[in-house]
C-alpha cells in the first residue's frame, strides 16, 4: 500500500491563518531544540567537571599523606639543630606561605575557566533571532 502526499503549499498561497500556525509551531520546534542543545553541553561540561574534579580530590588526598610525611621529616631534621618547637613553628610557617601562594594560584586558574553557560547553544539562539529578524525585514 503506497501513500501519496501532496506537494507543500507555497507560502504565498497560504492564508494568514495558517502561515501563523505554522510560525508558533516552527518556533516552538526551535525553542525545544535549542533547549536540547543547551541540554546536552551542559550535560557534557558537567561529566567532564566532574571527572576532574574527582581525580583532583584523590591526587589532592594522596599528595597530603606524602605532604605529611615529609613534614615529619623536615621537622625531625631540624630538630637536631633546634628544638623541637621551633623546628616545628618554622616548617609551619614555611607551608603556611606555600598553602597561600597555591589558593592564590588555584583562584586564578578558576577565573580563568569562564562561566560554565551552553556557549554553541547562545550562539544557535542568536543566528536564529538574526534570521528571523532578517526575514521580518523582507
Amino acid at each position: 500500500m503506497t501513500q501519496q502526499y501532496d506537494a507543500p503549499t507555497p507560502v504565498r498561497d497560504l492564508s494568514t491563518a495558517d502561515l501563523v500556525n505554522r510560525l508558533s509551531s516552527q518556533v516552538f520546534e526551535l525553542v525545544r531544540d535549542e533547549m536540547a542543545l543547551a541540554t546536552t553541553e551542559l550535560k557534557r561540561k558537567g561529566a567532564k567537571t566532574g571527572v576532574g574534579a574527582g581525580l583532583s580530590g584523590a591526587g589532592g588526598l594522596i599528595a597530603l599523606y606524602g605532604l605529611a610525611a615529609l613534614v615529619a621529616a623536615a621537622v625531625l631534621g631540624l630538630a637536631t639543630v633546634l628544638p623541637g618547637w621551633a623546628a616545628a613553628l618554622i616548617v609551619g610557617g614555611i607551608l603556611l606561605v606555600v598553602a597561600g601562594l597555591l589558593a592564590v594560584t588555584g583562584i586564578g586558574q578558576v577565573k580563568k575557566a569562564g562561566p560554565m553557560k551552553p556557549e554553541q547553544a547562545v550562539q544557535s539562539t542568536q543566528r536564529d533571532v538574526e534570521a528571523v529578524k532578517g526575514s521580518v525585514r523582507r
